[in-house]
């Protein structure tokens, strides 16, 4: 794998009995790329990354995350990576505090570096006057700030991102987005699933998901310009248009 790939996919299928989820995807993301993956629900997005995350075994084709093959690696993949889901996998009847040490404990964060990397998390997600608060207490937009901080305790260089903003207001979501830069500035690389089109602005490059298959990838702005379309709402009903003019 190229020293610079954080996440490669060559020829990728997967089948549930007669049903194709995920249908001959192939992509590289770079390492600190912020690399988003849009679709409605059942386009086969969650599916690829289970895939990636080493949670589910590819039919056929190949996928390697951090040089880990998701196959034959998985325990090595789930180490390298951190994941962060849109039910955010928190527990409401603990503590900011206490999940923090929870998730230290799962994630194996060595004794001697929790105490640093809990204040990271929390620094970073602006809970510093809420680690005593019951997590159920906590506003969507600071559980979601939560999940993530308990994904990147234990410093992973990949982060999956699964619908992470859903069910939160737009300023949850603003304020969620400028997190995400900061952990790609710092080298981190983000792989994002959204069916908000307005996210797809946000990211480095997009892949348009739609029944199993990438029916487009690039940057934001160069779609929309091969298309002569302003926004990528608008790419994605072309796209798709485009697909079921050409099935029919």
């Amino acid at each position: 794998m190229p020293e610079n790939d954080a996440v490669v996919i060559d020829s990728l299928y997967k089948r549930f009995d007669d049903f194709v989820a995920v249908d001959n995807v192939s992509l590289r993301v770079a390492k600190g790329e912020i690399f988003g993956f849009l679709g409605p629900n059942g386009a086969g997005k969650s599916t690829t990354i289970r895939i990636l995350c080493g949670l589910l075994g590819p039919t056929s084709g190949k996928a390697t995350v951090s040089g880990f093959d998701v196959a034959t690696q998985p325990e090595q993949v789930k180490k390298s990576i951190g994941y962060m889901s849109q039910k955010f996998s928190l527990y409401g009847d603990l503590t900011v505090e206490e999940n923090l040490n929870f998730f230290a404990g799962i994630y194996g964060v060595p004794r001697e570096k929790r105490e640093e990397r809990k204040q990271f998390a929390v620094n970073m997600a602006n809970l510093q006057q809420r680690r005593g608060e019951l997590t159920a207490n906590l506003p969507g937009g600071w559980k979601q700030r939560l999940a993530l901080g308990c994904a990147i305790l234990h410093e992973p260089p990949i982060l999956f991102l699964d619908e992470p903003t859903s069910g939160v207001d737009p300023i949850a979501r603003r304020s969620f987005w400028d997190l995400i830069y900061d952990l790609s500035a710092a080298g981190q690389t983000i792989f994002v699933t959204t069916h908000y089109m307005d996210e797809a602005e946000y990211c480095h490059r997009v892949a348009l998901m739609y029944k199993g298959k990438v029916i487009a990838m690039n940057t934001p702005r160069a779609l929309k310009q091969e298309l002569g379309v302003k926004s990528m709402e608008d790419v994605f009903i072309n796209e798709i248009e485009k697909q079921e003019a050409q099935a029919s």
